[in-house]
């Protein structure tokens, strides 16, 4: 019946349940769990879930590797709960806030054999939620009624892991005039992805001729940069600075997509500020919250370019990553065009970081 959500539905719905801190139910060919996002779960539900059977805590291998803990399986490392611990005990395994002051957390003991992939599934859904990427889960034996008596989501790993995997359809919603400061003949396209998550933008500037290279920038929303002039970064002067250079020679495409904190969330991104008040830099941040260096999809920016009618691109880039990902996706990256702005006192560290660690051509 068509009035029955698709598997993309539930996906959405599980990611907003996790969110408000309510738990779904994962099911695989042979086996199913209960899982709840671990900084969104309350004291009574971890006694709840706890009182179904042994609860196990899993974790990304990054940062299962800050906690010191043994990886056995790929990507993940899973720790049984102890029957002593308590809401504090989970949540320090998960966020590393308090890391320095309180180093110690084990022993912890990782499982090792069986199927990972409801772990694996709990942790793409709660990376996909912009949450830490944690999760509390305990195995069920009837899931479907148990499903149905509690009123939970449930999540078929079979049905679900191919749909993670892919980058999500885009659709045009609505486009309209727009005149900014870098050109008055500007055109602000909205486009709405099918998993219902943030929807995107790109920003038209003239009239580029669709059978010639645009001049074309992928930029990824800076909450504090763009829009309330951070310093710790350069995405602000970068945002100006593209736009200005479109504005100039009267045409180009500005992406504007919604991948805040390099995929990860604007309340991870601060976390990881916090970290590097710390002393860590902006990769060591990331792999400590448990994340990778960038959590990004790119490829989001090649459907909307090629949506628009555009093949080529003279692309506004200092990152090496963007040429690969628009070239694997049939995007002609024509020329590779510098944008180096926006240095100062307090991103020098960061700007050398990009530079060292992830291959940013400064």
């Amino acid at each position: 019946m068509a009035l029955m959500p698709t598997v993309i539905e539930l996906l959405a719905r599980a990611r907003v349940d996790l969110r408000m801190g309510l738990p779904v139910v994962l099911r695989g060919k042979t086996s199913a769990a209960l899982a709840i996002a671990t900084e969104t779960t309350t004291a009574t539900r971890l006694e709840d879930m706890r009182a179904l059977g042994p609860l196990t805590i899993t974790l990304t291998a990054r940062r299962a590797q800050t906690l010191k803990a043994r990886i056995y399986d790929e990507g993940l490392a899973r720790i049984p709960v102890p029957d002593h611990a308590d809401l504090r005990w989970v949540e320090a395994l998960a966020n590393p806030a308090n890391d320095l002051e309180r180093p110690m957390k084990g022993p912890l003991n990782s499982l090792r054999g069986g199927n990972i992939e409801l772990n694996t599934l709990a942790i793409e859904l709660v990376k996909s939620a912009r949450l830490l990427p944690s999760a509390l889960m305990v195995d069920l034996d009837a899931a479907a009624e148990f499903a149905a008596t509690y009123g939970l989501t449930t999540i078929s790993h079979v049905a679900a892991e191919p749909l993670l995997q892919q980058s999500s359809p885009l659709h045009r919603v609505a486009a309209a005039r727009l005149p900014i400061e870098a050109a008055e003949a500007g055109r602000l396209h909205i486009f709405r992805p099918e998993d219902g998550n943030e929807e995107h933008y790109a920003i038209e500037i003239g009239r580029p001729d669709r059978s010639k290279p645009v001049l074309a920038r992928l930029h990824s929303a800076c909450f504090t940069g763009d829009v309330l002039g951070s310093l710790k970064c350069d995405c602000g002067p970068q945002l100006r600075g593209a736009l200005a250079q479109m504005g100039e020679i009267g045409a180009g495409v500005l992406l504007y997509l919604n991948q805040e904190g390099r995929g990860i969330g604007l309340a991870n991104k601060m976390r990881a500020y916090s970290l590097q008040d710390q002393g860590f830099d902006t990769v060591e941040a990331n792999h400590r919250l448990g994340f990778e260096d960038d959590e990004r999809d790119f490829r989001l920016g090649a459907s909307i370019l090629r949506d628009m009618g555009f093949s080529t691109v003279r692309l506004l880039t200092n990152n090496p990553n963007k040429i690969a990902m628009m070239e694997n996706t049939g995007i002609k990256v024509a020329e590779r065009v510098a944008l180096k702005v926006g240095e100062n006192p307090f991103n020098q560290h960061y700007l050398a970081t990009k530079a060292a660690k992830s291959g940013h051509m400064l």
